[in-house]
């Protein structure tokens, strides 16, 4: 009897306790766009870390020390004044790649919390080139029941928006 106690206990104060405390779960976005132009012309559009500023619209302004050296952080400043600290982790020429994460998150810039991003150039299957922009992150509020603004369809949307302004921007850039 007091086994079946217990378990009907934890079955109705415990287990759901348990299974909703859990927290948000890591979200991805993979974009991808095909550019008729060379991978090499493609990659001097965006192998520069601070050169975002060129490509991506939101983008007013970007300050770093002018290298492409791991570790260093470049501050943008978005057209609605909010700045956003990056960090470079790996800048890889011969492979027309780098990797970059959020090194300070800010919610009113990007609701995202522990991002992490790739930007790669290939050689596409018709001569072109293809970008490719992947990141993992988190939504903004990292507790249970986040605002609307803040939770993974807003974090997830607001990525998916800034990949396809960027990508849409480098093809445009390329292309001309």
């Amino acid at each position: 009897m007091k086994k079946t106690v217990l378990i009907v206990l934890f079955g109705l104060f415990l287990l759901p306790a348990i299974t909703s405390a859990h927290g948000p779960s890591r979200q991805k976005v993979v974009k991808e766009i095909e550019i008729n132009a060379a991978p090499e012309k493609v990659w001097a559009i965006i192998s520069d870390f601070c050169s975002i500023k060129l490509w991506l619209p939101p983008v007013t302004e970007c300050e770093s020390d002018g290298t492409n050296n791991p570790d260093i952080i470049r501050t943008l400043t978005l057209e609605n004044g909010e700045k956003l600290r990056e960090q470079l982790l790996k800048h890889l020429p011969e492979k027309m790649m780098y990797q970059y994460m959020i090194d300070k998150a800010n919610v009113k810039a990007v609701p995202v919390s522990s991002y992490g991003s790739s930007i790669r150039v290939t050689a596409g299957e018709n001569g072109g080139s293809i970008v490719t922009w992947k990141s993992g992150f988190y939504r903004g509020f990292m507790n249970n029941n986040p605002p609307p603004e803040l939770n993974d369809e807003a974090a997830i949307k607001a990525i998916s928006a800034i990949y396809d302004a960027g990508l849409a921007n480098i093809k445009k850039l390329a292309e001309q």
